[in-house]
């Protein structure tokens, strides 16, 4: 599917585009920040958030990448930051509904914006990642190619020790708050931010079964995987408990036809990331991603 995007205001890194209502969610307003470089781009890299991280906070890796010729898109995710409407007991939506209608409308515009010409990636952290690929088994050719910084399979078997228990008390956990509540208030929780019923559901579901069966499916995702051709830039990330190296490994493994490329990133100098702050230290990273696409 595709979207117009349009420039609210006067503000011409600022886009929105607009989705249509479907199964009981109203229409929705999914805004975008356009960071580019000075002179035209070698490529640009679609970046898709983790749950309760604004598309703001990305600002620095973005301006990065944009030292290095790459243009980037950083979309709030549906509810979150700047999109509207916040999830509530009426939303419906969850990991098909992103991959089959957001992550689409958004490649489009993209694409619009860029021209055919120049090579697009999804950058997918955590939550990102994980629709990212369940959208390329839907569109095997729709980009060329998935980078994964921060993103694992959320599959508690992914994860060493006594922390993968808790990986897995902790998502049902959160699964039964979402039903008893008719979403989950993760912003009164401190945790996930606000997210619909149905999302933290097939988020639950990844961690206790570790298949991608996303409520209200319409193709064998699992199935789909397979297809996968394309190129993938995985990068997990020093003191990361969420997306440890062997969580990232567990979601490179559902894609065995890709050329998949594993990088560990450890900061020099004694610096310190995790889950989201590598985002404000990212550097590396970005000539990471340079080197990998100038390679392709």
């Amino acid at each position: 599917m595709s979207a117009p995007a349009t420039n609210p205001g006067d503000d011409p890194t600022c886009w929105e585009v607009l989705l249509p209502p479907h199964d009981g969610d109203g229409p929705q307003r999914v805004v975008t920040q356009l960071t580019e470089p000075t002179a035209a781009p070698r490529a640009v890299v679609l970046i898709w958030p983790a749950m309760a991280v604004n598309a703001s906070y990305y600002a620095p890796f973005c301006a990065e990448l944009a030292e290095l010729g790459i243009a980037s898109v950083t979309a709030d995710l549906r509810g979150q930051g700047e999109s509207r409407p916040r999830p509530g007991r009426r939303s419906r939506h969850g990991y098909h509904e992103l991959a089959s209608r957001d992550w689409p409308a958004l490649v489009a515009a993209t694409r619009e914006r860029f021209g055919e010409g120049v090579p697009l990636y999804l950058l997918g952290h955590s939550i990102g990642g994980q629709v990212s690929v369940l959208y390329a088994a839907r569109e095997p050719k729709g980009v060329d190619g998935l980078i994964f910084v921060a993103a694992g399979s959320v599959d508690f078997r992914g994860f060493p020790g006594a922390s993968g228990l808790r990986v897995l008390l902790s998502t049902q956990l959160a699964a039964l708050i979402a039903w008893l509540w008719g979403y989950f208030p993760g912003h009164r929780l401190g945790f996930a931010g606000r997210q619909p019923a149905t999302l933290i559901r097939d988020w639950a579901r990844i961690s206790r079964t570790g298949r991608f069966r996303p409520s209200g499916a319409d193709i064998a995702y699992e199935e789909g995987f397979a297809s996968i051709r394309l190129p993938v830039l995985a990068v997990s990330v020093s003191g990361d408990t969420l997306a440890p190296p062997t969580a990232v490994d567990r979601l490179c493994a559902k894609l065995p036809s890709a050329v998949v490329e594993r990088w560990h990133f450890e900061p020099g100098g004694g610096g310190r990331v995790d889950h989201v702050r590598w985002a404000r230290k990212g550097a590396p990273i970005a000539a990471r991603i340079r080197a990998w696409a100038d390679g392709l």
